[in-house]
């Protein structure tokens, strides 16, 4: 059976590094596919693959990640009303894959869609 578990952006946004890592590996370890409204910045998506890295044992073999961000060719007021709601919000925009290197077999992203594809 396949799950797929979807995070709100902000039941993780007040989370340090850390707590989000803990939070997201717990989910993908439990072999769920994790939905993340919104994106890890560069640091956290590098400290997320470090504690992967160390996790890797006989049951758990990795992730798989993928970032999409919607199509930005917008109209300049578009534009401005993204950036005032990234500033209140605190996030960017754009949906994130985590899922389990046991199930999931390749994620391939194009600017507007994520290809997801699993293991038999």
């Amino acid at each position: 059976m396949l799950t797929l578990q979807y995070i709100p952006y902000r039941e993780i946004m007040n989370l340090d590094t850390e707590g989000k890592i803990k939070k997201i590996l717990k989910s993908v370890k439990e072999n769920k596919i994790i939905l993340i409204d919104g994106r890890l910045d560069p640091i956290e998506e590098s400290a997320l693959i470090q504690k992967t890295m160390e996790s890797i044992d006989k049951r758990f073999k990795g992730i798989e990640i993928a970032g999409i961000i919607p199509n930005n060719n917008k109209l300049l007021i578009d534009k401005i009303r993204k950036e005032v709601a990234r500033v209140i919000l605190g996030r960017d925009e754009g949906l994130t894959i985590i899922g389990p290197a046991t199930i999931v077999k390749e994620i391939k992203r194009n600017p507007n869609k994520i290809d997801l594809l699993l293991r038999k």
